[in-house]
């Protein structure tokens, strides 16, 4: 039996500055900080007493997040660039504006390759084969839990990858999530399916959020 739990990074300084992430490397925000600890307290009642092996995105905005979760449970990390947010090339730490009125959205037709508009920005697939990748590094290790924190649109490759979606379907996928939510994948012993059996929850945020006021999110994750 197999538990991954996905994490998707709290809030981060681009948010609240309502810049485009991708690339763009900014830590989290006082906000965010009460946020990962919230987060990783509530892991903590999920899994209760397994060891867990600890994944997270090379960004400091996920690593950040992912450090809290470690401290909690006396692990460690392992950074993965791979699991990184999309790259929106040039449009990095840009007002989120500026990519709005010169993002291209993708046409049916072309919804892996198309780039955008937007200057060394990754295409869908480019994106998808090194979330694929990293996903199924992490599923290959014998540990029976394991934690991964990402970003929110890295998120849909991770559950796409998990349960084996073809990257030429994972064209039209979407998997949205806050920042903070808890995605559980489970893999059972005997007939081997992959679950998702809880799907971008955040629930354990929502006292956090009504005493501070509504979230921003704003800008890419």
């Amino acid at each position: 039996m197999k538990n991954i739990y996905v994490v998707t990074h709290t809030q981060s300084i681009h948010h609240i500055e309502n810049k485009v992430g991708g690339w763009y490397d900014t830590g989290l925000t006082s906000q965010g900080k009460t946020e990962a600890k919230a987060t990783a307290d509530h892991l903590a009642s999920l899994i209760e007493d397994a060891e867990v092996e600890i994944f997270s995105s090379d960004l400091l905005r996920a690593a950040e997040t992912a450090g809290f979760i470690a401290d909690h449970f006396g692990a460690t990390v392992e950074l993965m660039r791979d699991l990184r947010e999309m790259s929106y090339g040039i449009a990095e730490g840009m007002p989120q504006e500026w990519l709005d009125a010169r993002q291209i959205p993708a046409p049916d037709d072309n919804r892996l390759d198309h780039r955008g508009g937007i200057e060394d920005g990754e295409t869908r697939r480019e994106f998808a084969e090194r979330v694929y990748r990293a996903t199924h590094e992490i599923i290959e290790r014998p540990f029976d839990t394991q934690i991964i924190v990402t970003h929110g649109f890295a998120l849909t490759f991770v559950i796409a990858a998990w349960i084996g979606m073809s990257i030429e379907c994972a064209g039209m996928v979407s998997f949205p999530a806050r920042p903070g939510s808890i995605t559980h994948l489970h893999l059972d012993d005997y007939r081997r399916n992959r679950a998702a059996r809880r799907l971008a929850d955040a629930s354990h945020l929502e006292a956090l959020h009504a005493d501070h006021g509504r979230v921003n999110t704003g800008g890419r994750r």
